[in-house]
């Protein structure tokens, strides 16, 4: 079976992508000889609309903007639960405590829930674009949520300052990212930190020299022994074996990773939606020059098996 993936944006010639398990059989059939694949695609090639849903609290300065997002859309191949339903329907829930209490916040908190991210982060990146320079300005910082409940999970956040990954976010991811270290510390959790790939929804905002932040708690890699020991779940076995696939449904998502995640993104949301002071690095969070430089490369493919 062949499966089309998304570019992510138009292509001068057509492509079209194998499953891994495809590429596999066609490799060990290779191995004894010439191997004559004969291919049949059916494909659309067509414009369609796409939707982001973004709401800001009533309360809060509309020149300082907190910007917490998840993406709404999965795969074609499966239902998306985990990737992301639990993103989105943690971030609705957290929008939706904010405006039952009816919160006096000091700064505007923007919930977008992103579309169109598993075809190369459409959504965030026209987002972005669409806004004028003062516009960017406005906006203190973005939190991403993409995966929270992931069955094998482990608890990562996104290394802001590029202390442990290759590359740094921009100035004030590392003040982000301690924000989560020292909510799971207080809860004695035990976390990991996860790299600025560019796989999810943070993406443009850090293109545009905007700090961002989040958590993960994993996709398609496999689960370490020492990961085993600290985190529970299974070695071996990938962090959630339902990523992009059918199965990913709601029997695929492990409540206590939900439970726990989603208590660190509502402290992450209340404590930047009071902050009065700029999101900024100290020189404890800092990152090194030569890291913030990397951090400003731009992927150069966004298909569909590159993004979470």
């Amino acid at each position: 079976m062949i499966e089309g993936v998304g570019l992510g944006a138009p292509r001068p010639f057509p492509g079209v992508f194998t499953t891994f398990e495809v590429g596999n059989e066609l490799y060990t059939q290779a191995q004894s000889g010439p191997v004559t694949v004969r291919l049949k695609v059916q494909a659309i090639n067509e414009k369609r609309t796409n939707w982001n849903v973004i709401a800001d609290t009533w309360s809060g300065d509309p020149n300082k903007v907190v910007t917490v997002g998840a993406h709404l859309d999965s795969v074609q191949a499966g239902p998306g639960i985990n990737d992301n339903g639990s993103g989105t329907a943690t971030n609705l829930e957290v929008a939706e405590q904010v405006g039952r209490r009816q919160l006096l916040l000091r700064n505007k908190v923007r919930f977008a829930f992103w579309g169109g991210e598993e075809l190369g982060l459409l959504g965030s990146t026209h987002y972005v674009a669409s806004l004028s320079d003062a516009e960017k300005k406005k906006i203190l910082l973005n939190l991403n949520f993409d995966m929270l409940a992931s069955p094998n999970f482990v608890r990562f956040v996104y290394d802001g300052n590029g202390s442990d990954t290759p590359d740094a976010g921009p100035d004030g991811s590392g003040l982000i990212e301690n924000v989560f270290l020292a909510h799971f510390a207080r809860k004695n959790l035990a976390t990991a930190p996860t790299a600025f790939d560019g796989r999810s929804d943070y993406g443009p905002f850090i293109e545009n020299g905007i700090p961002a932040g989040g958590l993960f708690s994993g996709a398609e890699n496999v689960k370490s022994e020492a990961e085993a020991r600290i985190y529970g779940g299974t070695a071996g076995q990938p962090y959630d074996a339902c990523y992009h696939a059918p199965c990913d449904s709601i029997a695929n998502i492990s409540d206590k990773a939900l439970d726990q995640f989603s208590d660190a993104v509502a402290n992450a949301v209340i404590v930047f939606a009071m902050r009065r002071d700029p999101v900024t690095d100290t020189a404890e969070f800092a990152a090194t020059a030569a890291k913030r430089t990397a951090a400003k490369r731009s992927p150069l493919f966004k298909g569909g098996l590159t993004i979470r």
